[in-house]
């Protein structure tokens, strides 16, 4: 999977009850008024390290007999060799295709899919910019199988050359289908090549085509032995389990496995911007038109504080039918449609927000752009008002304790966590710090990072996609970059 169509996922179908921790985002939307904010830890989650490096973390959930068995590598398509892109998720795909290593077994090409359905199972795998992980969902009693099953590819991975060719043309065909015959998919790629300049975040997951038609055997060995081992590894395990269970089962798999000399993770970093970047394209099959802003923000990881601040103004501004932008925008002014705001905290550099509308019949993106740009000078001169603050802290600490009723969502939730940066810690104490944030500080993030008339180093790109019919008024390029 890639992250691009991924990630904000479908997150898999049977994980739309995952608590929008994982994105900074609500899903409850209405306020607990009753609610008292717990002081216990969110997942009460239990560490071991083995002594090749690999990090377990169990989440105990005994209401069925049932585990989601994940592993985290730290690495994703923002630590490819440059003019390789995609090899990351093309080497998600090879991970199914074979493995053999001393005291864990042999496998053939698919069977440790078949293998995991046999057992009344499912699995799969998604590759991030950061990250790619794997994870299985299992009845209990099978978890030391597929423990060693996944064990043997860490190390064990076997890769006969005619498949790599084979599986390459798969991928092919998958960027075919999901970014080359989408044109808002392409038009997303765009944006985000905009907003990313000289750093890897700019190169799409899933790769160019014309660098991924070059992708070799050699290239995918290469950045499995460089970056697949169990010290860059994090295994989390959530369900009908002990940790003395799964530390034992760990200790018998993955213990097996040396730990290796993995690189230290350097990226590019983008210049200052100097201009205002706007994307604008023109597409038959578009059949309304949008306006899309996205700008680069602070992630959890690079500033804890301001992330907690993007994510309850995210609730405030976009938390459901009494939000600002849909009661302003959508039921009031009646300038959109649809609007929209996300912020996801979960990255290792740079993270994203991003604003979309579509207008009204008869209305132009840009007279949504303009709406837009009204509500946040607003904001940033009025600031929030405390029930406003109130409601969206209460709807977001609410998702703390749907979290715990699921299996695989706290898997999920603190593989994210863990994998980009962010601290268990921060995670388990999640609910005490957001009830923390400030009016003043939503105001103060909103006006250092979302002016509109004040651009910083890394301003926002704005994108226009439109219909045929507004051809004559869509600029003539794909992209343009002009002086603001």
């Amino acid at each position: 999977m890639n992250k691009s169509y991924v990630f904000l996922f479908l997150v898999f179908s049977w994980f739309t009850a995952l608590p929008a921790l994982a994105s900074g985002r609500a899903f409850a939307k209405e306020p607990l008024s009753g609610q008292k904010v717990s002081t216990e830890k969110v997942f009460n989650a239990k560490t071991f390290t083995l002594d090749n490096g690999l990090l377990g973390v169990v989440v105990e959930n005994h209401s069925v007999p049932v585990v989601t068995h994940m592993i985290w590598y730290k690495v994703g398509a923002a630590d490819e060799t440059p003019g390789k892109s995609g090899i990351a998720h093309f080497l998600e795909h090879l991970m199914f295709k074979g493995q053999s290593y001393p005291g864990l077994g042999k496998l053939g090409p698919g069977d440790f899919s078949k293998i995991i359905r046999s057992l009344g199972g499912n699995d799969n795998a998604f590759t991030s910019q950061d990250y790619t992980a794997f994870f299985q969902t299992i009845a209990s009693k099978h978890l030391e199988t597929v423990m060693r099953m996944e064990a043997g590819r860490m190390r064990g991975l076997n890769l006969p050359k005619d498949v790599v060719d084979a599986e390459r043309l798969v991928i092919l065909e998958e960027r075919r289908q999901r970014i080359d015959n989408d044109p808002r998919a392409r038009f997303d790629e765009q944006m985000n090549e905009a907003l990313f300049p000289n750093h890897p975040y700019g190169t799409p997951i899933i790769g160019w085509f014309h660098e991924m038609e070059g992708l070799t055997w050699e290239d995918a060995t290469s950045y499995y032995k460089r970056w697949y081992a169990p010290n860059n590894a994090i295994l989390v395990v959530s369900g009908d389990v002990t940790v003395d269970e799964v530390k034992a089962l760990a200790q018998k798999t993955y213990g097996l496995i040396p730990r290796v000399d993995v690189p230290k993770r350097a990226r590019t970093v983008s210049p200052p911007f100097i201009a205002k970047t706007s994307v604008k394209m023109t597409h038959p099959v578009v059949q309304e038109p949008v306006f899309v802003r996205e700008y680069r923000v602070p992630s959890a990881r690079e500033n804890l504080k301001d992330s907690l601040a993007l994510q309850v103004l995210e609730e405030i501004m976009d938390g459901g039918a009494t939000s600002r932008l849909y009661k302003d925008l959508v039921v009031e002014k009646k300038v959109a449609s649809s609007v929209n705001l996300s912020y996801v905290s979960f990255a290792w550099d740079d993270s994203t927000l991003s604003i979309s509308a579509v207008p009204m019949d008869g209305l132009t993106p840009e007279q949504a752009e303009t709406a837009v740009d009204d509500e946040l000078r607003t904001l940033i001169k009025d600031g929030v008002k405390e029930e406003e603050l109130k409601d969206a802290v209460l709807r977001l600490q609410a998702q703390a304790i749907y979290a715990r009723d699921s299996v695989t969502g706290p898997a999920m939730v603190v593989g994210y966590t863990l994998v980009t940066g962010s601290s268990l810690d921060e995670l388990e104490t999640w609910p005490q710090l957001i009830e923390g944030v400030t009016a003043q500080q939503v105001q103060d993030v909103a006006a250092r990072l979302l002016d509109p008339d004040k651009p910083t180093q890394t301003p926002y790109v704005d994108g226009y996609l439109y219909p045929p019919a507004k051809e004559a008024e869509a600029a003539p390029k794909t992209q343009e970059t002009g002086q603001k």
